[in-house]
């Protein structure tokens, strides 16, 4: 473990050395942006730091409803609601269907933010279409990451394709493809809603994509209008106003980002020699690997990477490349020549 004292940007210093760091889920490298950080800065001192209320309270800000609106235009939907985080987002889906009106199915590698208490999930989509296919007579809701790190999901769901999509209500975690894939960052709801699923819901983070702490949920108007009316969402405090007001003041920025991180991945692919030999999906900034020593051999070369156990130490070791729009070509070119020298 590495403790540093500032957000990481393309490099950091540990003990006097400096590392390149290709690792997190700031995708577009906004946090340490000036720019961003100058637009956050005006926000705050409208809105203020934080916002504890209720959004049931008499007096509402109308910066949520604004920015809710302005993402379902984005994304593609009729509703969406902002919450504190991604992961209370996806907890409040999840409160929502944990009854015995609902068969729960947690697809492989399902994110804990789904999970209420101990889930079973699927080690293979094999035996989750197996048992989807058995139990006609239930109402099936699946969970599933967009983007699991395996390259399965985003972007064409092959997997989805093979159930009876028409009796499903299908319950999606966007927060790693949310902001920097789909059209201007729209992720992966657009697609989705051409299979045709009995009912979706995209939940997600906003802070890997669009650099904010907040979370969102997308569905019908009903369905949000259903999860608006919860205890649930009453009791919970909301995302902070000025981080809302910035991801719509934000929007050419984000553009101008997504156009970098895009060039730094093409530009990776076209001199890493050997790219099938990591996991990936197209057109995401993530390569994940199971070689244990591959991390410690990179960070001997100067790079540290996204490399421990997750989300608890008896799970299996999470290890991955991260492209990020704030890498320069340089970098990029020095990662694909160690990468070239270790990979066989």
């Amino acid at each position: 473990m590495i403790t540093i004292d500032e957000f990481p940007g393309r490099t950091i210093n540990v003990d006097g050395k400096d590392f390149l760091y290709f690792g997190g889920t700031s995708y577009l490298g906004l946090q340490t942006d000036l720019d961003f950080q100058e637009l956050f800065i005006k926000n705050i001192k409208k809105y203020g730091t934080s916002y504890s209320a209720s959004r049931k309270s008499n007096i509402r800000i109308s910066i949520f409803d604004k920015t809710e609106s302005y993402l379902s235009n984005l994304v593609g939907s009729e509703g969406c609601i902002t919450m504190s985080s991604g992961y209370l987002a996806g907890q409040l889906i999840c409160d929502y269907f944990s009854c015995e009106d609902y068969q729960l199915y947690y697809a492989p590698n399902t994110h804990s933010a789904l999970f209420r208490g101990q889930q079973y999930i699927y080690q293979t989509w094999q035996q989750l279409e197996k048992d989807v296919l058995k139990n006609r007579d239930k109402k099936h809701v699946i969970f599933l990451d967009s983007i699991d790190f395996n390259g399965n999901n985003f972007p064409d769901y092959k997997p989805l394709q093979k159930l009876p999509l028409e009796d499903v209500i299908l319950i999606i975690d966007d927060s790693h493809g949310i902001g920097i894939t789909g059209s201007n960052g729209g992720g992966s709801l657009k697609y989705l809603k051409s299979l045709k699923p009995k009912e979706l819901l995209v939940t997600c983070s906003l802070g890997k994509g669009f650099g904010i702490q907040a979370g969102a949920i997308f569905g019908s108007e009903t369905m949000i209008d259903n999860l608006k009316e919860t205890q649930f969402f009453g009791g919970s405090s909301p995302a902070t106003p000025s981080a809302l007001a910035t991801l719509i003041d934000a929007h050419s920025i984000y553009s101008e980002k997504r156009a970098l991180l895009n060039r730094n991945i093409a530009l990776f692919l076209t001199h890493f020699s050997n790219p099938l030999s990591f996991s990936m999906s197209k057109g995401h900034p993530t390569f994940s690997f199971k070689n244990e020593q591959m991390a410690a051999l990179l960070e001997e070369n100067g790079i540290l990477v996204t490399n421990f156990r997750y989300p608890t130490e008896d799970d299996e070791l999470m290890s991955r490349i991260v492209l990020s729009s704030s890498h320069t070509k340089e970098d990029i070119l020095k990662l694909s020549k160690i990468l070239n020298t270790l990979v066989i």
